[in-house]
Formats: structure tokens, sequence, C-alpha cells
């Protein structure tokens, strides 16, 4: 690949914005911003679903394709995908319009059923989103150009095969967030055990968490530590690829919560009523220095090299590391969930052709290698794109760790699904029942199960 005149440092790295939990009940993210030059970005202001943008600097038979995104002002990784395209693409010029981040979506959908929207690309934020832009009739398949130039969808991941409607592909990830395992160093070391590792049962992850766990009054370490979103336990469930989260049957998750059941009961992992009740954030729980692993997304990474660079966090979490999910037996090492950010062409997009070229190169190993020197997980993860996240300053200098980068089988959290939210808020529900016991686990499934099923019967 070409060499690109970014203009970013590796410390430019930390300042990736984050976007977790898109439908799939982690509904937060952890967020730092770098704000560029007037001269890097292109804005617009939405009203009433309409904009307005300034004109890029085109010169005379150039084209300009407008890109719908949002928070241009905190995505680090927007204008090098520009600037990298521009210089392979001599006579093309892209104009960003800022749609905004809070309704992003909704406004992106009115723009597209619009009679006067011109965007030629459209950056889609989530899965209930898409669906409902598929079901507008607003966007363009992309399998005719997917098999002109033969682009691999292996790379991915599977994840397109789980955004395929009705046979049809309408949209191409070029940045993905996955669940990692967070570890602290530090933790094992006093104990005298081993450090996890990048392939780990479910029984030796538990026997892990537990061999390190120290329940003396003052003196709590909790081997391990669950946040409150219901991703945090149900979807450990969905990692063999034999079960979906919006099928209406979750007998599949009853040994997930009896083991986190059981944990909770013997102190190797906080009360989950007492986490809710304080409101107590996974990276607060983390920065305390007495938990030992953590399952959560890859969009941590960045904030806690910054909170610790910075000084917020303090030495008791300084020495840390990532390694893959622990799986089900005979599931393959480094299956993990994800959430994706993606790229459309609007079926009234001016430039069709020259914008699935935008695309294909954003979406693509090139593109890949963009997003991932902003310290961004992109969605194709090969070893260039592996070892430009590992070389940032302050990510962790262990093999392990940066083999952890490498996924396998990825699982969206939320996947298609045309009642993805309904079906999310009975989840939820069931979740939070078994979690502060008002449920037996039983009972709690029982009650997904009927809510789900009763969803699906509408």
């Amino acid at each position: 690949m070409k060499k690109r005149l970014l203009g970013l440092t590796l410390a430019c790295s930390m300042m990736a914005v984050s976007l977790a939990g898109c439908g799939g009940g982690s509904s937060e993210g952890d967020a730092t911003t770098a704000a560029p030059t007037a001269a890097e970005t292109t804005t617009a202001a939405a009203a009433g679903g309409e904009t307005t943008a300034a004109a890029v600097q085109a010169a005379e038979g150039d084209t300009v394709l407008k890109w719908a995104v949002w928070d241009i002002s905190s995505t680090v990784y927007y204008q090098p995908l520009i600037d990298a395209f521009e210089a392979a693409n001599p006579g093309v010029k892209i104009e960003m319009v800022d749609l905004g981040s809070a309704d992003y979506q909704t406004v992106l959908a009115t723009e597209l059923t619009g009679s006067g929207s011109d965007f030629d690309i459209a950056t889609i934020k989530d899965v209930p989103g898409y669906t409902t832009l598929v079901n507008k009739g607003v966007l363009e398949p992309l399998d005719d150009w997917i098999a002109k130039d033969g682009v691999d969808l292996s790379q991915y991941g599977g994840i397109t095969d789980q955004v395929t409607v009705d046979g049809k592909l309408y949209e191409l990830p070029f940045r993905s967030d996955f669940w990692v395992l967070f570890y602290n160093k530090d933790v094992f070391d006093n104990a005298g055990v081993s450090y996890p590792t990048n392939d780990m049962t479910f029984d030796q992850y538990d026997a892990l968490a537990r061999s390190v766990t120290n329940t003396t009054p003052g003196e709590e370490v909790y081997g391990a530590h669950y946040h409150t979103w219901r991703s945090a336990v149900q979807l450990f469930g969905i990692l063999d690829g034999k079960n979906s989260i919006v099928d209406g049957n979750y007998e599949f998750l009853k040994p997930y919560y009896e083991m986190i059941l059981k944990q909770q009961e013997d102190g190797v992992c906080q009360d989950y009523a007492t986490l809710k009740t304080s409101s107590l954030h996974y990276s607060g729980a983390f920065a305390q220095g007495n938990v030992a692993m953590m399952n959560m997304g890859s969009w941590f990474i960045p904030t806690l090299i910054e909170k610790i660079k910075t000084g917020e966090y303090g030495a008791e979490v300084a020495n840390w590391g990532i390694v893959k999910y622990p799986h089900a037996e005979g599931v393959e090492p480094g299956s993990t969930l994800a959430t994706i950010t993606c790229l459309s062409v609007p079926t009234s997009a001016p430039h069709k052709d020259l914008a699935w070229e935008f695309v294909k190169f954003v979406c693509g190993p090139d593109g890949a290698e963009v997003v991932a020197e902003t310290g961004t997980i992109p969605a194709i993860t090969t070893d260039e794109v592996v070892a430009a996240i590992s070389g940032m300053e302050g990510f962790p200098a262990d093999d392990a760790s940066a083999e952890a980068l490498k996924t396998a089988n990825t699982y969206l959290e939320m996947p298609v699904h045309a009642k993805s939210s309904e079906i999310e808020t009975v989840l939820n529900e069931g979740h939070d029942n078994i979690m502060t016991e008002g449920s037996s686990i039983d009972e709690g499934i029982e009650e997904m199960n009927e809510g789900v099923q009763a969803v699906l019967g509408q």
C-alpha cells in the first residue's frame, strides 16, 4: 500500500471516538476528542431535515461526493480517509456533511426519503437504523459491485452475513468495536497466579477468576467484573454461532447466568444490585485497581491509555493487558461480539459508481490501515492493522495483548431484525430480574421466552 501523508502521530491514536453498544445492550461508550483545523473539515448544520454545507475546494472538472457523517470535530479518522482516497483518485473531492450525533439516523432517514437528497455516501450508525433505511428502500444493494470487483467478504469475519437482508447486502463495515477481556497484571502478580491467555474456556476463566479473589473485608479483590448491561452476560451464549439473541428461545443462557450468579454469591464479582444502585461505571470499577478481569469492548482501550497518561488513573491500573474472550468448549478462540459502523450508497446518489469506489476503499484493507493509524479498530484486522494499534504509545507491550486484536468469528451484539427494539426491552428486563434475583434463572428465562415470542408474533 502506498505511504500516506496522514499528518498524525501515534499520540493522536488515543483520541479515537468510541461508539459502543449499538443495539446490543451496551448503550454507553467512551470518547476522547481531537479537534481538526478549519482546513480539515467541511461541516453542515442539520435542521428540519435540511442541510447547508460549505463547498469543498474543488477545481473545475472535479467531481464532488457528499458524505453524510456525524461529529466531524471529534472524529479523527474522517479526514485521513478523505486525504488517502483523494490522493489515489485525482479529480474527486469528498465533502462531509455533519448531521449531528444525537438524532443522526432519524435525520439521515428524513434526508434520504426527501426528494432533494444528494448524498453520495451515507454512514450507518447502528443496526436498527440500517434496518429502517433498508425497509424504506433508500439504500442501493451492493452485491453487483461486490461481485464485479471481487470483494472478499470473508475478511469481515462473518459480519456481512449478519447484515444481509433478504439475500442482499446494503452496507459494508469500516470500523468495529469488539469485546475482549481486560486484566490487571499486578493483581495476578500479587497473587502469584499466571495471566489469562488467548485461549480459555469458560471453566478455565471461572477457575482463574476464583484463584485471585480475596473476600477479606477491606482487602477485597474481585476476580471478575460485569457491567450492568445485559450484553456483559447474555452474549457469552451466542459465541458458538448456534444461538441467536432474537429467536425467542433463551435456554442457552442458563449456564452463563449460573456461573455469574455463583461468582456473585462467592464474592468473585461485585453485586449487580449494588452496581446498579450506585451507577458505578465499568471504567471506575477497573480504575480502583482491585478488579482482576473485566469483559468490555475495545472502545475502552484508547480511554484507558489516555486516562493513565494524564494521571487520572493511578499506578494501580497502569500495568494492564488484554486477551481474547473466553469461549465455550469447541468454539474457536477469538470468537467475539461486535458493534459496527458502515457505509452505504443511497438510491438517490448522483454518482453511484464513484460512491462505491469510496465505500470499497474505506471499507477495504487500505482504509482499514488508515483507520488503525488513528488508533481506531477497523472492521478488517490485518497484520498491518494489528501492528499499528499495538504500536501505540501506552498499549501493552506483551505479545498476547497484540494477538488479542485478531478476531475469529464475530457476532453482532444485536443482529438485523425488524423488532430489535422491542426484543431489547424484554431481554433487558429479564436480565435485570435474574441478576437482582427477583426471579430465578428458570423464571427469568421463561419470562424472556414468552415476552420475545409475543413480540415476534405481533
